[in-house]
């Protein structure tokens, strides 16, 4: 096995070696730009690493890890139009820099490109399963984004629900990475089934962690603006946790009455302090990490592997962006 770095690193190589077109620059050039954004890689870096621990060489599953970034930064362009942002890893965002359908088209673009790398270097065994797999994926991210614009407009959002909507939009993506590394490594059923738990599990608690340093976390590690949750309402962990249980009136005040957005989110945080949530919510991160390190339990993974994946799973819990 790797470091996880150097599986990153690998990625980026292969990135920086994509062909694109040069022309028309307007649809290209800001496919360019999201993907230079670098970012953590975490999803080709659990493909790579996921045909690695199968005793394949890793780069068998470039294209898979490479396509499943590409389609990853797909949705990031799709969502930050949709939730209005305007930074994403410390620069702005596509629609900011150059302008909404700029954005939605080169998006597109993306998606058509990622389903094309990621089909690339498969058995003709293997094809059907990885397609069957990202189509699969593609189709429940796009059910979990809808729940999520659908929240925006309801204010009785449980928790069962949100998790369940957060499954859909991140975690899959995550599985799906995993289970496309072991995949293309070959690896039996229940090790690809154990490997795809595993991401889905991680994604919940990568997701809870977003929701934390949205508000906690500190901007210029971050790479975004803190506070955009608060600022639009997003229901969230926090927000529907806070909403259900804030007997100040603060919550419900600010969602009828919304203050000025500095006060609005000094206002929000206070509540979220007095009912103790972000020491709440990393136990709940802590159940998820160890529901992800019990997966591979299942996978039967060689030591050097398993304890790759465990180490990944921990540094989740603990992240600063």
């Amino acid at each position: 096995m790797l470091t996880q770095q150097d599986y990153a690193g690998i990625v980026e190589s292969e990135i920086r070696r994509l062909q694109l077109p040069a022309a028309p620059a307007g649809l290209y050039e800001p496919i360019r730009y999201a993907l230079d954004c670098g970012g953590k890689r975490l999803r080709p870096v659990l493909t790579l690493a996921a045909c690695d621990a199968f005793g394949a060489d890793c780069e068998r599953a470039l294209n898979q890890a490479v396509g499943v970034e590409m389609f990853h930064n797909f949705t990031l362009l799709h969502d930050d139009v949709m939730d209005k942002a305007d930074m994403r890893r410390g620069r702005p965002t596509v629609h900011v820099e150059w302008d909404e359908r700029t954005a939605i088209l080169s998006g597109d673009a993306m998606l058509t490109l990622s389903q094309h790398i990621a089909s690339q270097g498969c058995s003709p065994e293997q094809l059907p399963r990885i397609m069957e797999l990202y189509n699969r994926t593609a189709m429940q991210v796009y059910e979990g984004q809808q729940y999520d614009m659908d929240f925006e407009s309801r204010h009785d959002v449980s928790v069962e629900e949100y998790m369940e909507m957060i499954r859909l939009k991140t975690s899959v993506l995550l599985g799906c990475a995993c289970e496309a590394g072991a995949i293309m490594a070959g690896a039996g059923q229940g090790a690809c089934k154990a490997l795809y738990d595993f991401g889905v599990a991680l994604g919940l608690a990568f997701q809870l962690q977003d929701d934390y340093l949205d508000t906690y976390g500190d901007p210029m590690v971050f790479g975004k603006e803190i506070g955009g949750d608060i600022a639009n309402d997003k229901k969230t962990w926090f927000n529907i946790i806070a909403s259900s249980e804030d007997l100040t009136g603060v919550m419900k005040a600010e969602m009828s009455h919304p203050s000025e957005p500095a006060v609005k989110f000094e206002r929000v945080k206070a509540v979220y302090d007095a009912l103790d949530l972000p020491a709440r919510c990393h136990e709940l991160i802590d159940r998820y990490i160890q529901q992800a390190i019990d997966c591979l339990d299942e996978a039967e993974l060689i030591p050097a592997a398993k304890n790759f994946f465990v180490e990944l799973a921990l540094k989740s819990s603990t992240r600063k962006y």
